[in-house]
């Protein structure tokens, strides 16, 4: 069974791109089909994948906007079971081009049905706001990853998107469900980074991951090189804290049981 996750925070820097380039890295390693959606008109997903955007020739633009199929804009990675939908710089215009449209919500979810029995998992990475574009990825996604920076204002618009996906899932995703809080740039020698933990297991009980994404010099380095950082710098931390964040999701989605 094909499963979408949206990786969505609209407070931009919290490691929202780290996070879905990765995370679809380590799925993929362990052996599942992985489709990135890169739904953010910066494109750092897209980049940090190895894939020069001047080459592209449809894009996840093409696909909302001027009904191009998933499948004709799906490009193969070089890593094996990982394919990506690249961004556009003309995404940023897609929300005005979008209000007018029929369905506007669903085109993303109606899209990826094109590829339903090609991959295992979706992860689309989110552009760090609460328009179309994201309302897109929430129709279509069965879950949500939030990924929160241990820093000041942590939970800052946390509220705010929570309240958008519960908004969704009362009028247009009833099957949405929060996957978890992603809890990144964790620094154990600071006070600060152990009070956001707690902080925000009090604000999403039972609803933050095991896994914790620490401050890694070799994770911020990865995407210059356009590496996820298993292949960068396949023992580094922030690669292992990856490939634990790649077991949690899997083994949860078997029901608990682990291989």
């Amino acid at each position: 069974m094909l499963k979408i996750i949206a990786v969505a925070n609209q407070k931009g820097g919290v490691g929202k791109t780290t996070t879905a380039v990765n995370l679809s890295a380590c799925l993929a390693e362990k052996g599942q089909r992985t489709l990135v959606v890169d739904s953010d008109p910066q494109g750092n997903t897209t980049s940090g994948l190895g894939v020069d955007r001047r080459k592209i020739q449809y894009s996840i633009y093409d696909v909302l906007v001027n009904s191009v199929s998933m499948s004709d804009a799906v490009i193969h990675t070089k890593w094996k079971n990982l394919a990506i939908c690249p961004s556009s710089i003309h995404l940023a215009g897609a929300e005005v081009e979008l209000v007018g449209m029929e369905n506007r919500e669903f085109k993303l979810k109606n899209s990826l049905l094109e590829v339903n029995d090609d991959f295992d998992y979706v992860i689309i990475d989110c552009p760090p706001s609460l328009g179309l574009i994201t309302i897109n990825a929430l129709a279509a996604a069965d879950t949500v990853l939030i990924p929160i920076q241990c820093e000041y204002y942590a939970l800052e618009g946390l509220s705010q998107l929570t309240a958008t996906i519960k908004s969704v899932k009362r009028s247009i995703n009833p099957n949405i469900e929060i996957e978890g809080a992603l809890l990144t740039m964790f620094d154990a020698r600071t006070n600060l980074s152990i009070e956001v933990v707690e902080e925000v297991k009090r604000a999403l009980p039972r609803k933050v991951c095991s896994t914790i994404i620490p401050r890694n010099v070799r994770l911020s380095e990865a995407p210059s090189f356009g590496e996820p950082i298993i292949v960068y710098d396949t023992h580094s931390r922030g690669a292992m804290c990856y490939r634990a964040l790649a077991d949690e999701i899997v083994t949860k989605d078997r029901g608990g049981l682990s291989g």
